[in-house]
């Protein structure tokens, strides 16, 4: 396949991502591709780890391509979604329990669906370049591949604050949040990456400390402001904060979908509250995406953002006002169609 290069080099599995122009824009092929890659390599003696990485400096995986979802959805056909988005999920599980290592090196953009591939193995690395983030809630989707279980086990109220603003994570922030490891300067990881192969361990990861992010002296300002209830609580504390971060986290907020964003808030608090795990994270995610297309924001959201490029989505619930009864819509268990891990 030309969009993804699977081997065996020396004593690693080896994927490098191969749509450099594409920002690395992962296809539903090329996730059943990395599912049977490490299918195969699980019970393979000879490959002693995983290392995933991607071609290009500008991303490591921007996200999903959700062109065809919406191509499918727009004809009334929500079935290739669910399914994407389903054995997608399956491949998050298996990442995040895998029996070997897996090192990803993350340049650039890693978003969405790269956070996916990229922040649920065991050595996750990052480098100057790097900008990691949840973005959905701007395409009327919540963060989901397991996104919501890093945000829900992030330090205080991190989760509610980057799940609903899309805030972009550099190298330090990325760490301090729980998506990333270790820092390594980009220019190093071409020699680790053949040590990797050439030894088949990750003790020769040697990390250093970064440069300072923009989080850490922020914590206490957002674990205050998004620490309500719900959305209209945390809207109304933004509203009243006096503070230039509070500006400008209000800002990204208004450009979410409020569906998306309140229904990313209650993921969050659930999962935190029963203590979160993988399976449940996905669970809760896919309940929401299931029901995405037909019922939710994710078609305008698209509409807006990709395909018509006006940047003016026309939300549910445009004033902010979410209804429990709407949350409940998108979160309650689908039965028989639950998501099958």
């Amino acid at each position: 396949m030309s969009d993804i290069d699977i081997r065996i080099t020396g004593r690693a599995g080896r994927i490098t991502l191969t749509r450099p122009k594409a920002l690395n824009a992962m296809t539903y092929d090329m996730c059943l591709a990395i599912e049977a890659a490490l299918d195969d390599w699980a019970g393979n003696d000879a490959v002693a780890l995983v290392v995933i990485d991607a071609e290009g400096d500008r991303a490591f995986c921007s996200g999903g391509d959700i062109a065809e979802l919406y191509a499918t959805g727009k004809k009334g056909d929500f079935a290739y979604g669910r399914r994407f988005w389903a054995d997608e999920y399956r491949l998050n599980n298996k990442m995040s329990a895998y029996p070997k290592p897996i090192v990803s090196l993350l340049q650039g953009f890693t978003m969405g669906g790269g956070v996916g591939i990229g922040c649920h193995g065991s050595h996750r690395i990052v480098g100057d370049s790097s900008q990691i983030a949840m973005p959905e809630c701007g395409i009327g989707l919540v963060p989901d591949v397991g996104g919501t279980l890093i945000l829900a086990r992030a330090p205080g109220r991190l989760g509610e604050y980057l799940g609903t603003t899309g805030t972009r994570l550099g190298p330090d922030d990325a760490i301090l949040a729980g998506f990333a490891d270790i820092y390594l300067p980009e220019e190093s990881w071409p020699a680790l990456v053949a040590k990797l192969e050439s030894g088949g361990h990750p003790s020769v990861i040697d990390g250093q400390t970064p440069p300072p992010g923009t989080l850490r002296p922020q914590t206490a300002e957002i674990d205050r402001l998004f620490a309500g209830g719900d959305l209209g609580k945390i809207r109304e504390n933004l509203e009243n904060a006096d503070s230039d971060f509070a500006a400008d986290a209000l800002k990204k907020l208004s450009r979410a979908s409020p569906l998306s964003a309140a229904c990313t808030i209650e993921i969050i608090r659930r999962l935190r509250e029963a203590g979160p795990t993988m399976p449940a994270a996905l669970d809760l995610e896919y309940r929401f995406t299931f029901r995405a297309m037909e019922r939710g924001d994710f078609l305008e959201g698209i509409r807006a953002a990709i395909i018509d490029k006006d940047r003016n989505p026309q939300w549910q619930h445009a004033d902010g006002d979410v209804p429990p009864a709407a949350i409940s819509d998108m979160l309650h268990p689908l039965g028989a169609d639950a998501l099958k891990l």
